[in-house]
């Protein structure tokens, strides 16, 4: 069965890239083959950190996602992510549609999940209200409720809309905190998080001991989660 994962949250900032990151990387260590696909113009994450598994793809016409169906046909067996930069989740919406993919995928055999990242923001509770007003219970749902942003999200909770995914059949996981200066290390190499690991040459800003454990652990936890999920 082909598996595509779209990462989104529509948002800005919100953390799209860094959990398309975390699943790339789960994949690679999980030796699950797979092919992203990055969305964003400027500096996508996937190409800049994991370009020998990554294609750009730029949402520009009507038919641009369909590479994206396609790949998954020819190799059902390989994962396909897509790392969705901000502002696109209506151009998805309307190639979801419009090219009545969900029937589609219901006819090949297709399985697709949706990723939508969220911060404390109540702008991104009003983006999961209309992201479950269009698809609730029709598209699989991973909310992932990233800490990295933020841990206190008693807007969302006091929304009603996550007992509404919930009941949807929406799985919810967690991106636990990792300090700042650690991960601003990690980008600074423009490098995957196994390789952020396993150079531990200080002078060119990689990790010390320690914090390779804690990078290490974080990891592990999260994989933890997202192998509950069966991606």
């Amino acid at each position: 069965m082909s598996n595509i994962h779209f990462i989104g949250g529509e948002k800005g900032g919100v953390g799209k890239s860094l959990v398309s990151r975390v699943l790339a990387q789960y994949f690679i260590d999980s030796h699950i083959p797979f092919r992203g696909f990055d969305t964003d113009k400027s500096h996508g994450a996937l190409m800049r950190f994991y370009s020998d598994f990554s294609a750009p793809l730029i949402l520009e016409q009507h038919d641009s996602l369909d590479p994206v169906i396609e790949r998954a046909l020819e190799d059902p067996q390989r994962r396909i992510l897509v790392d969705l930069a901000a502002q696109t989740q209506q151009s998805l919406a309307s190639w979801i549609e419009d090219s009545g993919v969900l029937d589609f995928a219901a006819e090949h055999g297709m399985a697709l999940t949706w990723w939508h990242v969220m911060d404390t923001g109540r702008d991104s509770v009003d983006l999961l209200r209309k992201w479950l007003d269009q698809f609730g219970g029709r598209l699989k749902l991973v909310i992932v409720l990233n800490e990295v942003r933020g841990d206190r999200f008693e807007i969302l909770e006091a929304s009603g809309e996550l007992q509404r995914a919930e009941a949807l059949g929406a799985s919810v996981i967690s991106l636990r905190r990792l300090p700042d200066a650690t991960m601003q290390k990690i980008d600074q190499q423009s490098a995957s998080f196994w390789a952020a690991l396993n150079h531990g040459d200080r002078g060119n800003a990689g990790l010390g001991m320690l914090e390779r454990q804690r990078v290490k652990i974080w990891l592990n936890r999260t994989y933890a989660d997202m192998a509950k999920l069966a991606p």
